[in-house]
């Protein structure tokens, strides 16, 4: 009787899942539009009487993304206020949109990776998934493994793309 062999098991190769890096952070949004008046202006001594009176606690560990999604000019110490109260309370504060600061939390997370473990082998950077990863991880992940990998590929074990191969 044949014996069946997992050729994809003996090979070496090391598949690596992208999603296992998401954010798993609770991000929350401060929109500054909440607080202009007639959705333009931005009333110094309004906005500080609101932010007085706001629950701060609920920010308490989240990442937050200060933003103002109305098409407003917003001064640049109405930031410095909200981060300066979420000081000490949220667990991040970051400039920019939701989606902006999962990013910059994927990158992170990309960046975190020690390199040395993948020294010389053969990688697979998994391709289909459930979480949408955007091609900013895969750039990211390309320029963090390439220095020190055997070769980089892109897809399942099955069926990979070549991405990089170490010149000998």
């Amino acid at each position: 009787m044949d014996t069946i062999v997992n050729k994809v098991a003996e090979s070496g190769l090391i598949t690596l899942d992208l999603e296992d890096f998401y954010p798993k952070d609770e991000i929350l949004g401060f929109d500054l539009k909440e607080y202009l008046f007639m959705g333009m202006i931005l009333k110094e001594k309004d906005f500080r009487a609101a932010l007085q009176n706001l629950n701060w606690e609920a920010f308490r560990d989240k990442q937050v993304a200060v933003y103002c999604s109305a098409d407003a000019i917003i001064p640049l110490w109405a930031y410095m206020l909200v981060s300066s109260n979420l000081s000490g309370i949220a667990g991040r504060v970051f400039s920019g949109s939701t989606e902006e600061l999962r990013k910059q939390l994927f990158i992170e997370k990309i960046r975190e990776i020690n390199s040395a473990d993948y020294k010389d082998q053969r990688v697979i950077i998994k391709g289909c998934g459930d979480l949408n990863v955007g091609e900013y991880v895969y750039v990211e992940i390309t320029n963090k493994l390439t220095p020190v990998v055997k070769s980089l590929m892109y897809g399942e074990p099955c069926s990979t793309v070549p991405v990089y191969k170490k010149k000998n």
